[in-house]
Parts: structure tokens; C-alpha cells; sequence
């Protein structure tokens, strides 16, 4: 029975990767046709990952997969234009360098290229399975035609819809450990190189290395053909080794379009070299050139500036522009996470500082819920990796599980099921300050390039992570004056319901100035006071500080809101300060269920009546404290019947940037309307949920809540 069981499990599998790999073929099929369809030179097909937060690079035709290694794994927020393809499901189109520049920077960075570019979304029916990207010569017209943007459009859908079926079929197309290639097969590379151009040179495919040479080009190049094949050029010739040899020969295959340069052979040979792109790769034309042309005391070329090799320099530049934009530590561990460690192949991130004595998990992504909890705490006297890149600023890599096991035998982080680890010391202004731990699910090969970027992305992850911490104390120390500044709890008072709520600024991490309070001024009297302090910095929460115990004290003397508003501003204005505050003040007599109100230049308190009707509380203008000391305020009666709702807030509920502030109060008014019978919790929720769902607040938002209900 067992037998019967497990029997057809080898074939199953088979069929279904015989079937996967008919699904790849068919999309190398589509992909091959790109030249011919759009005039296109190269590209390359993304696919959604099964979580849905990363664009993994499934195959390319064209450019060589080295090209587009910094982007084989792309996380959802990376500026990049397949993501933005994604997700704005529209066809994103760059038509040249400068647009590359000013739209996305960080891929004209690694690809200081003239070219065009489009990328088009994948959907079927409701589905998004990915994008496709497609590069045109700098010689493309700024814009699409018509017949290119049709083209396209079909192109994605036929490619999605042959996604769709392969996933309804049980065998979704999903990337293999390194991007596929669609080919234009050539029966012979000579061939191709030879109908490039017709005399006899030099070819190389897509990956810089020589596939087929001719003897008169071996012989100008000064070694034998043997030597010369299978090899970049600028490896084998220590006289092109200068990157910016290797820059031509990178804009001609991205660009698109033929380039040339001339290289002195030492001692006094020089050379031009013609280089003839096309999809399946680049024919070199090499030629003695005129040394009567040259000065033999000069650098070869004219155009001699040096370039670094991009793939390497993006990552330290994307990360750097990246990091910019972090403020908590947990923002830094999401963008190595996001931006960084797919470039790699990585799974999974941790940050590790040192703190008393022992190490502790700052942050981390990726990995398993609960399991890099376990090493939270570790104590820096054990002998491990994290410990030992912690307390000494010397990178360390271990590519397989069983490298690292030799060196640390006894380690109880092997739990970590993963296969190799970097370990990045974070060091800022000579202080070694913590760690940052790379993981990967699969063995992995760290060559000398990638561990130099690696190390050098330490220090820019160092410089973010000691300034993200000191923004994450400060903000700590912001939220806990702010919430010392404002009522603890909300008394329990007979005949009334009262509910608050607080939201603070997301932008910067100063406290603010709004607050509200209420004061038992006597058996059958209540104050309400809401405000705003102008500013958000240690002065403004001093100055509210001040203003509350003023209005304490004044109305602890049984004055009316007129004169409590009035004797706070003569103070305001003997305290020699230039802030501004606003205030509403509410006196409530609980036993006549009514209430005088006076304001000083605050957004009108709204009010919700038992019969469903609501209306804003006007009473005569007073300007805002701290104006004139001799300032007057108008009080109103208001009665308060059972049912009836006063709603009291600071002006960060309304005013935003950008909005209109009578279409805003329009709108808190209709909210108001809609759910003022709700439960005042409830109803509190609704109205904070206006600003709550802003994204950047640059204000305070302070909500005050009071209905009269039955004793």
C-alpha cells in the first residue's frame, strides 16, 4: 500500500517540471520576438514573488544578466520602473537619459547609459503576474509611436495571459536560481559576428567575453587566439584594464548603438576598436591606428574620464540615496531589507548592538516569527559570530553552513536555518557600535567585488543606524513630556460623557503644543479647555505647561470663561515670550445643563443636538493670546440638553497642507452629522480617523469629546 502510494511521485514531478519548463520556452519564444515586433535590442521579463512584495527577474534576451544584476530582486517601494509599472498597472516609458535622470536617479547611476526604456504591467483578467522591460537605442524618438505602443500592449498581454494559463494549469512560471536567457540561437558565432560586419575581427557575446576571434586581430591584440577566447578582454589585457574601456563597451550593448575608442598597445602601438552591437552581441573592429594622430606623451583617448564599474558603485549609491530617507532604526532594517538585500540573493537582515553587556536585536526582517528572538540577549563574554563582529570591526563571511560550524562549533544560532551569513561591523566616527547580519537560505559565494561593497555598505548602514537610534531616544523622550503634559486620565463626572483622543505629528520628532484638560471647579461646575501652542519644541510644550496651570488657577477663583481667557493673556504677554496660543474654554454648570463658552482665535467647537442637528459655536471674535494684553473675550450661553454633543479640537484636524479649510470643516461638520448619535467612543474613532489616515501629518491632532447623558 505504502508503495502505491509513493510510486507515482517521481514521474508527477517530472511531468510537472517538463511542463514548467514548456511554459519558460514558450515565454524565451515571446521574448525572442522583441526585435522584430519593436525595434527593441534588449529586456527582460519580472515576475511577482509568491508573497507578492518582491519583482524577481525571471529572464532577459539582449543585455546580459550582469546588467541587470542589481535588479534581479526588486522590493515594492524600490523607484524603479517595473515596480512603478506594477504598481500604477500602467506602461511606464523613459525616453532618454535625462528623463532617466530626473525620474529615476538611482538607475541612471548604475546605467550612465543613453537609452530608451518601457516597462508594461502584466494583468490578466484581475491578476498582476509581473512586467516586462524593453530597451531601445538613445536614437529612438522621444515617445512612442502608435504602432510601438500597440505592439506592447499585446506583447504584455500575450505574456500575461500565457502566465494565467500556466498558473490555472498547476504550473505556475516562476524564476529559477539566476535569471533564464532567451537567445537568438546562431548556428555559429563567427556566423553572427561575420554578418555583422563582413571582414574578419573580433566577436563577444552579451557577457563581455570573446567568443570567436580572427588570427589578424589576435595578432594586433598580442595574444594568441587560445588565450583570447572565452575571456572579457580587459582580463586578459592588462592595457585595457582601465574601466573606461569597459564603459564603451557597456554603452554599446545597453545603449544600442555602435561607439569606437583608441587604446595604446604598450609600448607605442595604438589601436582602434569599432564596436557593432545587436541582441545577441557586440563585433569588434580592431584596426592600427595613425600614431601621427596621437601624442604619444598623452593619455590615449580624448574622452578619458574614469568610471568605475556601475554594478559595483549602485549598490553603495542606491543605498546611500535610501538611507537618507530612514528616521527609526526599524526604517533602516526595512530598506537593506527592500533595497539592498535582494541585490544579493539575501533572505533575511538583523541589526545587533551591544548593550550591557549583552547583544540585542535592534531590529530585524525576514526571518521566521519567534526564531531570531532566541539570540536577543546574548551575552558578549559567548563565543559567536554576532559577538565577535560586535566587539571587533573586521568583517566576517562564512558561505556555507558547514564553514561556519568548523569555526564555531558550539554555536547555538545554527537554529537559524539559514546556509551562509555576512557579518557587518557597524562602525561611525571610530566607535564600533553594533552589527548588521546578512543571511541567505542557500550556500553563497562572496567574491572579492562583492565583499568590498558589502563592507562599504556597512559603514553607510552605521551612519544611519547611530542616527536612527538617537532620532528613536529623542522621540521616546518627545512622547513621554507630551503624554506627562496632558491629562492622565478623564475624571468621571455626573450628567456627562467625555472622551479624548491624541494624535502627534509624523513629521520630526519634537513635542507639540496642543493640549486640552478639565478641572472640577465645583460640585455642580465643570471647566473644559482645549488649546494650541504655536510651535513644536521644547518652548511650545513649556509654554502649554504654563498656560494650563494659569487656566488651573484662574479657574480655581470661580471666574467666568471671559475672564479666565482675559487674565491668561495679560499673563502671556508679562512672560516675554513671542509664541502665540489659541483656546477655547467651556464653562459647564452640570444642574442647568448649560454652558458659557469664550474663544480665543481657536477653531469654532461644533455641536451635535438631540434632534440630529449640528452647528458650529461662534461666538464674538477674540484673538488669539499673547496679541494684546488688553484683549477682550465674548462669552455665549449654551444650553445643553440630554443628548447633545460638544465637539472641541485644535486645528491639526482640519488644516492640512494643501486643503481647503471651509471644505474641511465642511466636512467634519457632515462626519459629525452621520454619526453623532453613535457611542462617543465610536464616534471619537470616526472623527480622529480624518487626520489618522493622513500619511504625513506636519500637526498635532488633539480631540475633546462632551455629551450630556442622564445622572
Amino acid at each position: 500500500m505504502s508503495m502505491s502510494w509513493h510510486a507515482p511521485s517521481r514521474p508527477v514531478r517530472e511531468v510537472a517540471e517538463a511542463m514548467a519548463g514548456r511554459g519558460l520556452e514558450a515565454v524565451a519564444q515571446i521574448l525572442r520576438s522583441v526585435p522584430d515586433r519593436v525595434g527593441a535590442h534588449a529586456g527582460g521579463l519580472y515576475l511577482l514573488s509568491e508573497d507578492r512584495q518582491l519583482l524577481e527577474l525571471a529572464m532577459t534576451f539582449g543585455a546580459a544578466r550582469q546588467f541587470t544584476r542589481p535588479w534581479r530582486h526588486i522590493g515594492m517601494t524600490a523607484p524603479i520602473p517595473v515596480v512603478e509599472a506594477v504598481r500604477s498597472g500602467q506602461v511606464v516609458w523613459v525616453g532618454g537619459a535625462e528623463e532617466m535622470a530626473r525620474r529615476f536617479p538611482r538607475v541612471a547611476v548604475a546605467m550612465p547609459y543613453a537609452f530608451c526604456l518601457a516597462a508594461a504591467p502584466l494583468v490578466a483578467g484581475r491578476t498582476t503576474y509581473g512586467a516586462i522591460f524593453i530597451i531601445w537605442p538613445a536614437a529612438h524618438p522621444p515617445e512612442l509611436s502608435l504602432r510601438e505602443r500597440g505592439a506592447l500592449d499585446a506583447l504584455a498581454l500575450r505574456l500575461a495571459e500565457l502566465l494565467a494559463r500556466e498558473a490555472r494549469a498547476g504550473c505556475p512560471i516562476r524564476p529559477g536560481p539566476r535569471p533564464a536567457v532567451a537567445e537568438n540561437r546562431s548556428a555559429d558565432p563567427f556566423t553572427a559576428m561575420a554578418a555583422r560586419l563582413p571582414e574578419g575581427v573580433c566577436g563577444m557575446d552579451l557577457d563581455g567575453r570573446v567568443a570567436a576571434v580572427t588570427p589578424t586581430a589576435a595578432e594586433l591584440l598580442g595574444e594568441p587566439v587560445g588565450r583570447l577566447l572565452g575571456e572579457r578582454p580587459w582580463t586578459v589585457l592588462s592595457w585595457l584594464r582601465d574601466p573606461v574601456y569597459e564603459y564603451h563597451y557597456r554603452a554599446a550593448v545597453i545603449g544600442g548603438e555602435s561607439t569606437s575608442f583608441v587604446a595604446l598597445r604598450p609600448p607605442d602601438q595604438w589601436l582602434s576598436f569599432q564596436l557593432f552591437p545587436d541582441p545577441s552581441g557586440v563585433t569588434v573592429r580592431i584596426v592600427a591606428a595613425d600614431a601621427s594622430l596621437h601624442d604619444p606623451h598623452t593619455e590615449a583617448p580624448a574622452e578619458r574620464a574614469v568610471h568605475t564599474r556601475p554594478g559595483a558603485l549602485y549598490h553603495l549609491l542606491h543605498l546611500a540615496s535610501a538611507l537618507t530617507e530612514a528616521i527609526s532604526v526599524q526604517d533602516v532594517v526595512n530598506m537593506v531589507s527592500e533595497q539592498i538585500l535582494p541585490a544579493f540573493g539575501g533572505q533575511a537582515v538583523a541589526v545587533l548592538v551591544p548593550e550591557g553587556g549583552r547583544l540585542r536585536l535592534a531590529g530585524h526582517r525576514g526571518y521566521r516569527p519567534g526564531l531570531i528572538d532566541q539570540f536577543d540577549g546574548t551575552r558578549l563574554t559567548e563565543p559567536t559570530p554576532g559577538v565577535q563582529a560586535s566587539t571587533n570591526p573586521v568583517p566576517v563571511f562564512f558561505e556555507t553552513r558547514a564553514e561556519l560550524e568548523r569555526v564555531y562549533p558550539d554555536r547555538h544560532e545554527t537554529q537559524d536555518e539559514m546556509s551562509a551569513w555576512a557579518y557587518l561591523p557597524l562602525v561611525t566616527s571610530r566607535r564600533l557600535i553594533g552589527t548588521c547580519v546578512l543571511a541567505f537560505a542557500e550556500p553563497h559565494r562572496f567574491d572579492m567585488e562583492e565583499r568590498a561593497v558589502l563592507t562599504s555598505l556597512g559603514g553607510l548602514i552605521a551612519q544611519a543606524l547611530d542616527r536612527a537610534r538617537l532620532y528613536d531616544t529623542k522621540l521616546v523622550l518627545a512622547q513621554g513630556l507630551q503624554e506627562s503634559l496632558l491629562p492622565h486620565t478623564l475624571p468621571v463626572v455626573p450628567s456627562l460623557e467625555i472622551s479624548a483622543r491624541y494624535l502627534p505629528c509624523t513629521e520630526g520628532m519634537d513635542v507639540g503644543g496642543d493640549f486640552y484638560d478639565l478641572i472640577r471647579v465645583g460640585p455642580d461646575t465643570l471647566a473644559v479647555v482645549i488649546g494650541d501652542v504655536q510651535g513644536h519644541n521644547v518652548n511650545a510644550a513649556a509654554l502649554m505647561g504654563q498656560i494650563r496651570t494659569a487656566v488651573r488657577a484662574f479657574s480655581a477663583a470661580d471666574a467666568d470663561p471671559s475672564t479666565v481667557l482675559a487674565r491668561t493673556n495679560r499673563l502671556l504677554t508679562d512672560l516675554d515670550t513671542t509664541l502665540l496660543a489659541s483656546c477655547v474654554y467651556l464653562c459647564v454648570d452640570l444642574a442647568r445643563r448649560e454652558a458659557w463658552l469664550a474663544n480665543a482665535g481657536h477653531p469654532v467647537p461644533l455641536l451635535y443636538g438631540p434632534d440630529g442637528r449640528t452647528v458650529a459655536l461662534e461666538p464674538p471674535g477674540g484673538m488669539v493670546l499673547n496679541v494684546d494684553p488688553a484683549a477682550e473675550y465674548p462669552q455665549i450661553r449654551i444650553d445643553l440638553p440630554i443628548g447633545t454633543t460638544l465637539v472641541l479640537y485644535t486645528d491639526g484636524l482640519i488644516d492640512t497642507p494643501g486643503a481647503d479649510l471651509d471644505q474641511a470643516l465642511a466636512d467634519l461638520t457632515a462626519t459629525l452629522a452621520r454619526h453623532g448619535g453613535e457611542p462617543l467612543d465610536r464616534l471619537a474613532d470616526v472623527l480622529i480617523g480624518l487626520a489618522g489616515h493622513t500619511e504625513h501629518r506636519t500637526d498635532d491632532v488633539a480631540l475633546l469629546l462632551v455629551r450630556s447623558v442622564p445622572r
